[in-house]
C-alpha cells in the first residue's frame, strides 16, 4: 500500500513540476545571466563547436516522489546550459553522478544530456540559481529572483526529508528557500560544512563540497567522502536504505 501511495503521489505532481518547468525555461528575469548563457553558448570553446546549445535556465530533474533533494549553485556555462540538465556536462556532474550510480540513486554512472533516459531513483536534483552566471558567480539579486523556483520545488516534491547541500553558496541558498516557504528555521544560522548537518523545517539537511575540480582534484573532496554523505542521505530519509 505505501509504494501505491508513492506512486499515486509521483503521478500527481508530475503535472505541476511540468507547469513549473516551463516557467523556470522561459525566465528572462536577470539580464546579465541571459547575456552570459546566450553568448556561451554563440561562443563556445573548440571541444563543442557545432553542439547546439540549451542556452535557458536549467530546470530540476529526478525522482518526483524523492526522499533526498540534491540542491548545487548553478548551471555551468558549457556544462548543463549545454546540455540542459542540471550537473551534465562537466567535469563535476562527471563525479556527482559517479556517486550517485554507486550509491543506487542513479541508474547509471554518466549523464550525457537531457533526455537520454538516465533515471534517478529517490533524489532530485536542483540548484539555487538556474541560469549560468558568469564566473560561476551569481550576484544576490540573480540569487534572489531565482530562489522562488527552489521554494516552490520544494512545496511540490512533498516526500522530500533530507536535503544535501552542494557547498556553501547551496546550503545558504537551501536555507533561505525554506525560510520564504514558511519553514522555521535555526537562530543562529547553522554554519555549512563537509558532513554538517542540521535540521529545518521537518527536513534533515547535510553539507558536501561541491564537486568542482578545485575540490576533486585537491583532494578536498574524495569518492568516498562524496559516497558516505549520499549514504548518510538515504538512511536518514527512512522508506529505503543500503
Amino acid at each position: 500500500m505505501g509504494e501505491t501511495n508513492t506512486g499515486d503521489r509521483a503521478a500527481r505532481v508530475k503535472r505541476p513540476l511540468a507547469a513549473l518547468e516551463e516557467e523556470i525555461v522561459s525566465c528572462r528575469r536577470c539580464p546579465r545571466l541571459v547575456s552570459w548563457r546566450e553568448q556561451s553558448a554563440a561562443e563556445p570553446p573548440r571541444r563543442f563547436l557545432g553542439e547546439q546549445y540549451w542556452a535557458a535556465p536549467v530546470p530540476g530533474f529526478g525522482d518526483p516522489a524523492a526522499r533526498i533533494l540534491i540542491v548545487g549553485l548553478a548551471p555551468a556555462a558549457h556544462g548543463a546550459n549545454r546540455t540542459g540538465r542540471v550537473f551534465t556536462g562537466d567535469r563535476a556532474g562527471d563525479w556527482l553522478f559517479a556517486s550517485l550510480h554507486r550509491t543506487g540513486l542513479s541508474d547509471r554512472a554518466e549523464s550525457l544530456r537531457k533526455g537520454d533516459g538516465l533515471r534517478l531513483e529517490g533524489a532530485w536534483i536542483s540548484a539555487v540559481v538556474r541560469c549560468a552566471p558568469p564566473a560561476n558567480r551569481p550576484d544576490p539579486v540573480e540569487r534572489d529572483n531565482c530562489l522562488p523556483y527552489l521554494t516552490r520545488e520544494l512545496a511540490l516534491l512533498s516526500d522530500i526529508a533530507v536535503i544535501v547541500a552542494l557547498g556553501g553558496f547551496a546550503w545558504d541558498g537551501v536555507l533561505r528557500a525554506l525560510w520564504d516557504g514558511g519553514a522555521v528555521t535555526p537562530k543562529p544560522k547553522p554554519k555549512f560544512g563537509h558532513g554538517a548537518e542540521t535540521a529545518v523545517g521537518g527536513l534533515r539537511m547535510i553539507g558536501c563540497y561541491h564537486p568542482s575540480q578545485q575540490n576533486t582534484f585537491t583532494g578536498r573532496l574524495t569518492e568516498s567522502m562524496t559516497d558516505e554523505v549520499f549514504s548518510r542521505a538515504m538512511r536518514t530519509g527512512g522508506g529505503f536504505g543500503v
